[in-house]
C-alpha cells in the first residue's frame, strides 16, 4: 500500500525485553500526521484507535507525546473474563506511515511488549469496504506500514485488525485512493467500521484470536 515517503535512518535493535506481564498489549493505529490526513482512507487504523481510547473508564483517555518513541500514547485498562485487568498501551506513530516500525519498536521496548502482544490497526484495500478481519502474521500485502512493523520487529507473529477501504473506482491508483477522504455517505459506515475494530481489541486482548475471530468475523 501507497502513502508519502520520508527517507529512513539506522534500523532499530530487535531484541524487545522480555514483559513480566503476560497480559500487557500494545495497540498501534496506523496512518500518517498532519491534519492533511485526517479523514483519509489510509488513516482509519488511527481512526479505530481514537474510538479505542473514547471508551476508557472512568473517563476517555487522551494520546500525548511520547518523546522516547515518537508516538502519540496512552495507556488504558480492560477487564477481563477473570477480573484480572488487562494492560493496553495505545500508539499512534507521528512519522509518516512507511516509517511505522521504528516508533513501534521503540514503544513496544519501552513497556516490554513481545510481538505476539502487539496488535496493529490499518487500512486494507483488499477487503470490501466496512470490512473487519483479524489474523496473526501472514503477509503485508503491499501495505508500507505493515512492512516496515515487520522490518523493525524482525518478525510476522504480530496480530492484525484489518479494516477494509475497498479498490480504488476505475483507473484511479491505489496511491491516489488511499489518501483520498471518506465521503459523509460513507461516514455512517466509517463509525462502524471503527467500532467494530475497537470491539474486536478488546476481544483480542481479554479472549485471545479464536474467540475474537468467531466474533467479528460472524457479524
Amino acid at each position: 500500500m501507497f502513502s508519502p515517503s520520508q527517507p529512513r535512518g539506522k534500523g532499530a535493535p530487535r531484541r524487545i525485553p522480555r514483559s513480566t506481564d503476560s497480559e500487557s498489549f500494545l495497540v498501534i493505529g496506523l496512518g500518517n500526521p498532519g491534519p492533511q490526513y485526517v479523514g483519509t482512507r489510509h488513516n482509519i487504523g488511527q481512526m479505530a484507535l481514537d474510538e479505542l481510547a473514547s471508551r476508557a473508564l472512568p473517563v476517555p483517555v487522551t494520546l500525548s507525546r511520547h518523546k522516547k518513541t515518537n508516538t502519540d500514547s496512552a495507556q488504558m485498562s480492560l477487564s477481563s473474563p477473570t477480573d484480572s485487568p488487562v494492560s493496553i498501551i495505545l500508539g499512534r506513530p507521528r512519522s509518516y506511515m512507511n516509517l511505522s516500525g521504528g516508533p513501534t519498536f521503540a514503544l513496544a521496548r519501552f513497556f516490554h511488549i513481545p510481538p505476539r502482544n502487539i496488535i496493529v490497526l490499518h487500512d486494507d484495500l483488499d477487503l470490501g469496504f466496512g470490512a473487519v478481519r483479524l489474523k496473526r502474521g501472514g503477509g503485508e500485502g503491499g501495505h508500507n506500514g505493515l512492512r516496515d512493523i515487520t522490518k523493525a520487529l524482525g518478525t510476522k507473529d504480530y496480530l492484525r485488525v484489518r479494516l477494509g477501504i475497498g479498490r480504488p473506482p476505475g483507473s484511479m491508483s491505489p496511491a491516489d485512493f488511499v489518501l483520498k477522504k471518506f465521503s459523509t455517505r460513507e461516514s455512517t459506515d466509517v463509525a462502524l467500521m471503527c467500532s467494530t475494530a475497537a470491539d474486536a481489541v478488546e476481544l483480542l486482548a481479554t479472549q485471545g484470536l479464536a474467540y475474537a475471530q468467531n466474533t467479528i468475523h460472524g457479524r
